[in-house]
């Protein structure tokens, strides 16, 4: 295994970096952790609280079991322990969006131990740069709810909706060692979430969020004081904040100043880091056992029913693809690094298979290819994505098996999807109504090619004295005379004959 080798070159030698992340991810539930209360994004502000949410006397909290099951499972996607005996501690400390005053987390005894991920660093070379990176634990706790700064000129205003709502605390070790294994990393573990179902893993609404720890050393000595930047909501933006995070403290340390171990806000808008407050350790919550929720305990029936839940995981998708359907490593990648297009692809693939009476394998490579070269390359020019594609993986299949049985040219099949992007229509119904099918006619071809060979004597001399690179000027002159709609083996077959 390789790992990409990232310095800081300062002015008196060179500095490593080392990164762990703390990913805070929204537990996929119609309701919290602790009440019956909605969790749907975007509600009205305090429309989803209930009296436990809000902290009212004498309210009591009961564990919603599904939030744990969704913990489970993830603890299981990465190789994890699952600790069948695990307990919830009270969080110590006051802020005006958490009105019980303390957090229900987990900390001495968490519901998942150690794991791992492992991560690509380089997609064209997927074997050769991948790392393993460790994770430590993940605890369940629940959410604070959110302060409103910009509601009011005097006044913030505190907005419940989130208080309660399950989190899934997933703490990696110090393993990453740049910027880009750090987002790897994310990009990984939200793609195996997405997979398993347990969040939603959208960033950009808060449902996953990562704290960066970042120190710097020289390359082999002990560890350098941490410092922890807060709820950061892109991998882009992970990746800026250790950058500048790491270069910032490399001047502090060249300067003859000290780190200060503390939490640190980034600011998008100029991409680097700010502080915030100083760190707190764990004895400053005051920690303690719930009082009011007995230790979790689970037996292996509810173990195995959460293992045989999961479904078929990116690593291993990745692998049959390329075992099983041929496809190149890149191809593989880049069709289960989402779950959305390894679905969108399977379905694709299935109705390519059935409307060309073909086996998957058989036609597995030519419907990745059209997938990522040309529906991606569309869609990206339309600005559009996959979810949005008016082209369903039904639509997509009906194209693939009009090429497969020859009905069209794979150059037609370019122009028939543009159509089918622009209208909506299906392949078969724009190809009947443009008259696009594909010309297999020897006959008819033959004689265009007389005409085209007939008209380039020159270039016909020139191939047979030794310069077969004109074999190409001659099928390209064939197709356009045809206006794309000749069989490209027909114009091949023919033109081999006559050039001998």
């Amino acid at each position: 295994m390789t790992a990409s080798t990232y310095r800081i070159h300062g002015a008196t030698g060179e500095w490593e970096v080392v990164i762990g992340l703390e990913v805070h991810a929204q537990v996929t539930s119609q309701s919290k952790l602790f009440s019956g209360s909605a969790t749907a994004f975007g509600a009205e502000p305090n429309s989803q609280v209930s009296l436990i949410d809000a902290a009212m006397p004498g309210m009591l909290p009961v564990l919603n079991g599904e939030c744990i099951r969704q913990a489970v499972r993830t603890g299981l996607a990465i190789n994890a322990q699952i600790n069948k005996w695990s307990r919830f501690d009270r969080k110590n400390y006051f802020y005006a969006d958490l009105p019980q005053g303390y957090q229900i987390s987990q900390l001495y005894h968490p519901l998942v131990g150690e794991g791992e991920i492992e991560i690509i660093l380089d997609d064209k070379d997927p074997e050769g740069s991948t790392k393993t990176i460790g994770i430590e634990r993940i605890h369940v706790e629940q959410d604070a709810g959110k302060l409103m700064h910009d509601q009011h000129p005097t006044m913030s205003y505190v907005d419940l909706n989130r208080s309660g709502v399950a989190l899934m605390e997933i703490v990696s070790r110090p393993d990453m060692r740049s910027p880009a294994e750090a987002g790897a990393y994310l990009s990984k573990l939200r793609t195996i979430l997405r997979y398993v179902g347990s969040c939603d893993g959208n960033m950009d609404q808060g449902s996953m969020r990562a704290d960066v720890n970042v120190s710097v050393r020289r390359p082999g000595e002990p560890l350098g004081t941490r410092t922890e930047t807060k709820n950061v909501n892109s991998v882009r933006f992970v990746m800026q904040a250790i950058e500048h995070e790491a270069s910032r403290q490399v001047d502090v340390l060249e300067a003859g100043g000290k780190i200060v171990q503390e939490t640190r806000l980034f600011d998008p808008g100029t991409g680097s880091t700010r502080s915030m407050r100083s760190k707190e350790d764990a004895h400053d919550y005051r920690y303690f056992p719930d009082p009011d929720l007995l230790p979790l305990v689970l037996d292996d029936a509810f173990v195995e029913e959460c293992r045989a839940s999961l479904p078929e995981l990116p690593d291993a998708k990745r692998h049959r693809y390329e075992t099983e359907l041929g496809l190149s490593a890149y191809n593989a990648g880049v069709l289960t690094a989402d779950v959305e297009t390894a679905r969108w692809f399977e379905r694709l693939l299935g109705e390519t298979a059935k409307a060309a009476a073909k086996q998957p394998a058989e036609v597995a490579k030519q419907a990745a290819n059209w997938l990522i070269s040309e529906l991606f390359g569309a869609l990206n020019k339309l600005g559009s994505s996959l979810e949005q594609s008016s082209v369903t993986p039904e639509k997509g299949g009906e194209l693939l098996a009009l090429v497969s049985k020859g009905t069209i040219s794979g150059s037609i099949a370019k122009q028939v999807l543009e159509k089918m992007l622009e209208t909506g229509d299906g392949a078969a119904a724009i190809v009947e109504r443009e008259g696009l099918v594909q010309e297999s006619d020897t006959g008819a071809i033959e004689a265009k090619v007389d005409e085209i060979l007939a008209a380039n004597a020159d270039k016909v001399a020139q191939y047979k004295d030794g310069k077969v690179a004109l074999f190409g000027f001659f099928v390209g002159q064939t197709m356009k005379a045809m206006q794309g709609k000749a069989n490209p083996q027909v114009v091949n077959e023919i033109l081999k004959a006559k050039l001998g």
